[in-house]
């Protein structure tokens, strides 16, 4: 399946920006966990195997469906798998995104993974940010996401982030609903994705039911930042993308 236009959306606190839309130009709107209750007309909800069963949906509306691991861990094995994509569903679903759906634009909201000391982590309240949690696939928030972008533009996919935040760890070009595809100014050291992904390869840091965890195989944490650094490398953001914490 291919698409013109996805916004994957989180559970931000802003992902309730996306309430006060009448309209809007996005053919799926694909729900990271609980951000399906932002809007009723989501259409595809990704969800962990440890998602709780009491915050799912009670019903399937036509035209709406479930998205567990055990689809979308084979197509983000696709694109290198879990340590190397960030095990985060900001990222996990993005890359089922970028396999299943194939689409020309992918628009982020609610995703900024920034926690600030006082207020709701989450739009439903506060909540366990997961992306903050110690583990070696998310060292760097800001260098998974240089990857998935990288990945992204390879494949011929424009990403966005719709947020208006001051902070973001999203390593993408800002963006209004307004002005979707517009040229985008940002670009890639093309020799240096490519010295990033034999990297990868060389450290062999493959679990195909992606459960790292679970492995006998300690991961070199100092390998791992090495490899952070060439991702953020590889993108070239303008001089006037703004402030990226």
């Amino acid at each position: 399946m291919a698409c013109e236009s996805v916004l994957l959306l989180g559970s931000g606190p802003n992902a309730t920006d996306a309430r006060a839309w009448s309209d809007h130009p996005f053919e799926r709107i694909v729900a990271i966990n609980n951000a399906w209750a932002v809007r009723p007309d989501w259409t595809d909800l990704v969800y962990p195997y440890d998602f709780a069963h009491n915050r799912m949906p009670k019903t399937l509306a036509a035209g709406q469906r479930l998205v567990p691991d055990v689809d979308f861990i084979p197509v983000q094995n696709d694109y290198g798998g879990v340590v190397y994509a960030g095990a985060t569903m900001a990222f996990t679903a993005g890359y089922w995104v970028l396999g299943a759906l194939r689409p020309k634009i992918l628009a982020y909201l609610g995703c900024d993974m920034v926690y600030t000391q006082s207020g709701a982590s989450h739009f439903y309240g506060q909540g366990a940010p997961d992306p903050l949690r110690d583990d070696p696939t998310l060292m760097s928030l800001d260098a998974k996401s240089a990857r998935f972008y990288a990945h992204a533009r390879r494949q011929g996919c424009q990403v966005v982030n719709l947020s208006t935040a001051d902070d973001t760890r999203l390593c993408c070009p800002r963006a209004r609903i307004d002005d979707l595809g517009q040229p985008d100014a940002w670009d890639l050291d093309h020799d240096l994705v490519e010295h990033a992904l034999a990297r990868e390869a060389q450290l062999g840091y493959f679990f195909p039911d992606g459960q790292y965890w679970n492995s006998d195989r300690a991961i070199d944490r100092a390998a791992i930042a090495e490899l952070d650094d060439l991702w953020l490398r590889c993108v070239k953001q303008p001089a006037f993308a703004g402030h990226h914490s």
